[in-house]
């Protein structure tokens, strides 16, 4: 991870995002590992309070990632789109990882879960976990890759409605529409993983 001698300013990042912004891709470059070890620290420290009735908010990571490291009013919409679908992507890593890294196993007990409603949370009482959300939405996004960046920006990243047609500059309708579809499919590919899983668990009994 960067030492804080090289973390660049609330000046630089804004100017990366610009830049980004502006169709410059080494910008993006530049600016991914930065938001990516701050949203690791944050993520890491919260999880070091976890405790059984634990509820991890995307959102409230992802805005507090947004506030420390951008001058909130140097930039404009476009800008603050683009930050936070990079937050999204890296959120999605971080959250599979720490799954994975704490050996969450797929016949439960203690298994991070999922919600895929209107809350957007990480609770330990919902209905899937983070690793299998993972890697339904992969072969998810290779069928319809608009449709898997509206999950990411909404699950992930905490966007609304409103900032999700933003950042992937269609309707507030055609997000609606993409976030209903994708739920339906993501939830019928969870359930029928975890059918195969219990198929191949019985018949090695």
């Amino acid at each position: 991870m960067q030492g804080s001698s090289e973390v660049p300013s609330k000046v630089e990042v804004t100017q990366l995002l610009k830049a980004w912004g502006s169709g410059d891709d080494k910008a993006l470059e530049l600016l991914t590992p930065v938001v990516e070890n701050e949203l690791h620290r944050l993520a890491h420290r919260c999880m070091a309070r976890e405790n059984p009735g634990h509820t991890l908010q995307t959102t409230a990571l992802v805005n507090e990632v947004y506030l420390r490291l951008v001058d909130v009013h140097a930039v404009n919409w476009q800008d603050r789109a683009h930050f936070f679908a990079i937050s999204a992507r890296m959120m999605r890593r971080i959250l599979t990882d720490f799954a994975r890294s704490r050996r969450y196993q797929k016949r439960g007990g203690g298994a991070v879960q999922i919600t895929l409603d209107e809350a957007l949370v990480v609770a330990p009482e919902k209905q899937a976990d983070i690793m299998a959300l993972d890697q339904v939405l992969t072969q998810f996004a290779a069928l319809y890759p608009r449709q898997s960046q509206v999950v990411e920006l909404r699950f992930y990243g905490g966007l609304d409605v409103q900032e999700v047609a933003e950042a992937l500059k269609i309707s507030p309708e055609t997000v609606k529409r993409d976030w209903r579809f994708a739920k339906t499919w993501l939830l019928r590919a969870l359930s029928e993983e975890k059918a195969v899983e219990k198929t191949e668990e019985n018949s090695g009994e």
